[in-house]
């Protein structure tokens, strides 16, 4: 069971002048400090923006030699700084062993905006990013070495660089990479703007890559206005099955593998937009920012950022997943609240708020961790400081929360643990916002 969370935590537009820093969060039970924050590494530098984190090595590199799961790797969002993070020595109390300074990544790999990490099989560390140095729209990797985590360059040839960037996921027995667009980071910076939806900002391709050769072998576009965000394959490490999930369309496709070296995509969910009045647009679309899947490939999970559920689907073989379990942990939507939903294909009122230990949740579920059981989902509430500021100001003002989903793992089922509230909102240097979790024994996304 896990022990130990580490949650990555930003003051970036929060209008408090303190640094990111990466909190320590106490899950077990049995502990007087049960569910509070018990260490804080703060960041030597300003307005980084942790946002993702990563493991120095993961499943598919162990027998490749001395790898060990002691480090952690924090990139930056907004300064594209990354920082090593020595878990190892003392998991409870977390060390800063390295940083790699945002000029170096700029001159040596011209990128930017620095996303998602994930390590390969040869030991090294692979981090996407979003853009250039500039914030124009640029995806690809670069590439920090296995053993002392220097950086090394780019991972792809600068030709066949996507126009954007996000997530990724490696699958080595089937020799292939699959990534994700995400959004031009210079235009994204705003906020969001419906006017943007038809400029090009938000990516829509799904690329795959042959891992060994690093080359593009196959590009799909999923649609105006899908912008694949979070991707996932099976952990079954023989199957050629994954998902991606698309934030504005509310589309989630299921990729595998077919004839020979080629891949397929097909949709398996659609989440209906609400027609709605008090907000940005006439409608507001599902925008899923992260998919989970349970480490028995059973079941997957969907945060829904703007509407504010979170979502459980049963997966079976050869047929569409199938929605077992669904709570609100808040959203744009609920009761009382300044938008009215006029039409809904799928509820027939609007949600109540959530009161976790008499605290009022705001802000929609974003990033998800799942224990290796599979029995509790712990979610944060924060998905990017712009646009939090924009679409939940008050998250922003009282700070954002972790919370514990009880997952029914025989019929399905999910059910908001009331015990349990990490109120982000009671730090020392002011409320933050937390973003991104890791389980210090190991968690069912790495």
């Amino acid at each position: 069971r896990e022990e130990v969370a580490y949650v990555t935590c930003t003051y970036r537009s929060t209008c408090i002048d303190q640094p990111d820093f990466l909190a320590t969060v106490d899950l077990n039970p049995r502990s007087p400090c049960y569910g509070q924050v018990i260490h804080r590494l703060p960041m030597p530098n300003l307005k980084d923006e942790l946002h993702s984190s990563g493991w120095s090595s993961g499943c598919s590199c162990f027998g490749s030699g001395p790898t060990r799961r002691n480090k952690l790797i924090l990139p930056s969002l907004i300064s594209s700084r990354i920082y090593v993070v020595d878990v190892g020595t003392q998991c409870r109390a977390p060390k800063l062993c390295k940083m790699i300074e945002p000029v170096d990544v700029f001159w040596k790999c011209n990128k930017g905006y620095l996303a998602v990490t994930r390590s390969l099989p040869n030991g090294d560390v692979l981090i996407a990013n979003m853009g250039d140095p500039a914030g124009n729209g640029k995806g690809g990797f670069v590439v920090l070495g296995g053993e002392n985590l220097e950086l090394k360059g780019n991972w792809e040839s600068e030709c066949e660089a996507p126009p954007t960037g996000c997530d990724f996921c490696v699958q080595p027995r089937h020799n292939v990479l699959v990534s994700s667009a995400g959004a031009v980071p210079r235009r994204a910076g705003r906020g969001f703007d419906p006017d943007d939806l038809k400029k090009g900002v938000y990516g829509r391709r799904l690329n795959v890559w042959s891992l060994s050769c690093r080359s593009l072998t196959q590009c799909f576009d999923l649609g105006e206005d899908s912008l694949p965000l979070s991707v996932k394959f099976l952990h079954n490490p023989d199957a050629a099955e994954g998902y991606v999930a698309c934030a504005l369309s509310g589309v989630v496709y299921r990729f595998s593998k077919c004839e020979g070296e080629n891949w397929s995509v097909e949709e398996v969910i659609r989440i209906p937009p609400k027609e709605v009045s008090g907000w940005i647009m006439p409608t507001m679309p599902a925008f899923t920012v992260d998919l989970v899947i349970s480490m028995d490939d059973r079941f997957l999970y969907l945060s829904n950022w703007l509407h504010g559920d979170i979502r459980q689907y049963e997966l079976s073989k050869n047929c569409k997943p199938r929605l077992v379990g669904q709570v609100f942990v808040g959203g744009s939507i609920l009761r009382g609240g300044p938008v009215t939903v006029c039409r809904d294909e799928e509820l027939k009122c609007q949600p109540e708020p959530l009161v976790v230990k008499c605290k009022r949740i705001y802000g929609g579920p974003s990033k998800m961790q799942l224990s290796l059981d599979g029995r509790r989902l712990y979610v944060t509430n924060s998905f990017y400081s712009t646009w939090d500021k924009q679409f939940y100001p008050t998250m922003v003002r009282e700070g954002s929360v972790m919370l514990q989903i009880d997952v029914d793992t025989d019929k399905g089922g999910l059910c908001v643990n009331k015990n349990f509230l990490v109120d982000f909102g009671k730090e020392p240097n002011g409320p933050c916002l937390a973003h991104d979790i890791r389980f210090a024994g190991g968690d069912s996304t790495s």
